[in-house]
């Protein structure tokens, strides 16, 4: 049963005609159809139907040689990054000895919506060749990718073979390490000051003491150590750096209000990027960093610390957060901000005001943990309604419309004063511009002592 099902699936199943072989029987036919007419005609039919006969039998022989002299294999990477390019490789080799036409169809995971994917090419007798593609994934999760599909055809081009091969891997899409490795290259390079991340100068001091140092013009002399400058006969300073082990916490809304998407990501996959970016820059500064989830209940929490293993700790949870479609409760979130986090940090927390009507309903509970924590709230941009607002308006329904998308940019600028007007520290960010602006603003606050 076996044996009669492999020789069916060979021979009939992936042994399809191609569009040569119907035109070239279409020409054999109208000539056939000419010879009714013409009865001189009707000897040239029938040599044009032995030839054609015997070059499509022998054409079903040669290919079907092909079945155990191609190979192929995928690499494909052991996680995906969230919103990032990631390189994709296949490799196909003829082991067969003669040249022939071959189209691979690889089967990619329907979370890419390509269903007109494949590459056509020829390869000579022991030839190989190494295709590349590159993917975007846009949501979390497992992704799987299915079986290559090669078909083949020699240059007579009426018949073509189908060879599957079995390459079948799930490949989890976890948020961006790209990002990550990104964020850190530029924090630490000297010249990422005209990238966009920029080390804030201290000014004044933490109350960490570092070292005693020699005392060079600029210094402030209110740190002179008296004591060591009798000692040495030279003036000497004290020298105070960040102070460490500070908590850095991220709060992530999960409500209806962060499914919102922008160049394909929701805003929750931003965050979630984020996150695991100013995770990985606190840690980098010998602060602890941890997670807090929640939109009409709590979710995941991640208690801060510096482990070795807590940046990865932090991805796995974040891997399976999703979007909910109820609205998120504050009360809660207030709640449970108090009986577990019980020592001052920094607070982030990524959501989405889209009226200054939300940030005022809100707003008590925000200010409650204002004064426990320095909370830092992100206010996003809504790029889409800001690039379509200052556009040149055609007639007056785009006038009106233009009219109104100004107003909901102009609360968010609002929303900025409101929270600044009760000492709340907050940040008005395009989606893609994130990482950036919060790394920014943590260094921001690293500088000026605050955490």
């Amino acid at each position: 049963m076996t044996q009669l099902k492999y020789t069916y699936e060979r021979f009939i199943k992936h042994t399809f005609l191609t569009k040569r072989f119907f035109y070239v029987w279409g020409i054999a036919v109208f000539v056939f159809i000419l010879s009714f007419s013409f009865d001189f005609l009707f000897p040239l039919a029938k040599l044009i139907l032995i030839f054609l006969g015997a070059f499509t039998l022998l054409d079903f022989i040669l290919v079907q040689l092909y079945d155990k002299k191609v190979a192929c294999t995928r690499t494909t990477p052991h996680v995906l990054p969230l919103g990032d390019e990631q390189h994709i490789g296949l490799y196909v080799k003829n082991n067969q000895n003669s040249i022939a036409k071959f189209e691979v169809v690889d089967e990619l995971p329907e979370e890419f919506q390509k269903r007109d994917f494949s590459f056509k090419f020829y390869l000579t007798a022991g030839e190989e060749k190494t295709l590349s593609y590159n993917v975007r994934p846009l949501t979390r999760g497992a992704y799987k990718f299915g079986n290559c599909n090669v078909f083949v055809s020699t240059l007579l081009g009426f018949i073509q073979h189908k060879i599957v091969f079995p390459l079948q891997v799930t490949t989890p899409v976890f948020p961006s390490s790209v990002q990550v490795k990104k964020h850190e290259l530029l924090l630490f390079n000297k010249l990422h000051t005209f990238q966009g991340v920029k080390k804030m100068r201290r000014i004044g001091h933490s109350y960490e003491f570092e070292q005693i140092k020699n005392y060079t013009v600029g210094d402030d002399i209110r740190t002179i150590n008296w004591k060591a400058t009798g000692r040495r006969n030279q003036l000497m300073v004290n020298q105070f750096g960040d102070e460490k082990s500070q908590q850095i916490y991220s709060i992530l809304d999960k409500s209806r209000a962060m499914n919102m998407p922008f160049n394909g990501l929701s805003l929750l996959d931003y965050a979630v990027n984020t996150t695991l970016v100013i995770s990985n820059t606190a840690i980098h500064k010998d602060d602890k960093a941890g997670v807090l989830t929640f939109n009409e209940k709590i979710g995941s929490f991640v208690k801060a610390n510096k482990k070795p293993g807590q940046l990865k700790l932090i991805s796995e949870v974040l891997y399976r957060e999703e979007e909910s479609s109820l609205e998120a409760n504050y009360e809660l979130l207030y709640n449970a901000v108090t009986r577990l986090i019980k020592q001052r940090s920094l607070v982030i927390l990524y959501t989405n005001f889209e009226s200054y009507y939300t940030l005022e309903r809100y707003l008590p509970v925000l200010r409650k943990i204002n004064r426990s924590h320095l909370l830092l709230v992100v206010v996003f941009k809504n790029t889409e309604i800001e690039k379509y607002s200052y556009e040149t308006a055609s007639d007056t329904l785009n006038i009106y419309h233009k009219t109104i998308g100004k107003k909901f940019l102009s609360e968010k600028e609002m929303m900025v004063k409101e929270l600044a007007k009760y000492g709340i520290q907050s940040v008005l960010t395009a989606p893609q511009d994130l990482s950036t602006q919060t790394i920014n603003k943590y260094l921001e606050f690293k500088a000026k002592g605050w955490i």
